[in-house]
């Protein structure tokens, strides 16, 4: 089942069960698809990866949304967008912990003898096709540049 279909059931659920705070995350998702669907060069169907990283883009962009309302201090604000972010990762596969991401990229330095953070555009690179979508940038880069210096 596409992801589009997956959406649709979803927000069909989430309609009947009245939760707007899912129904908001769910119609969102079908905006960036849409939206992706719609743009110049575009194909007719979204590949996984890019499904994938649309999903992590809305991820991130509710993630540093709660962030700012945080240090603003208003939480009435911030709760909606955590909210959301659980209901867009169930559609996200399962993210790999801290501890799984750095023994993969500690395999691909070894295996391309990267040393110094020269290379560390090479080990990204790598490391995000191999890790695809699940862990998120941040975290890669992180791990990379510790492993590197």
């Amino acid at each position: 089942m596409s992801l589009e279909a997956n959406i649709m059931d979803h927000m069909k659920t989430a309609m009947k069960a009245k939760n707007t705070v899912a129904l908001e995350a769910l119609r969102a998702i079908k905006a960036a698809i849409i939206m992706a669907k719609t743009e110049a060069g575009a194909a007719e169907g979204l590949t996984a990866d890019q499904e994938i990283k649309m999903l992590q883009r809305l991820v991130k962009m509710r993630k540093d949304s709660a962030e700012i309302f945080t240090t603003q201090n208003r939480p009435d604000l911030a709760e909606p967008e955590l909210a959301q972010i659980a209901v867009i990762e169930e559609f996200l596969p399962a993210q790999l912990s801290e501890d799984d991401v750095e023994a993969i990229i500690a395999k691909i330095i070894a295996e391309t003898g990267a040393s110094g953070i020269a290379s560390m555009g090479k080990v990204m690179g790598l490391a995000s096709a191999q890790i695809g979508g699940q862990a998120e940038g941040k975290v890669i880069s992180g791990i990379v540049k510790k492993l590197l210096v």
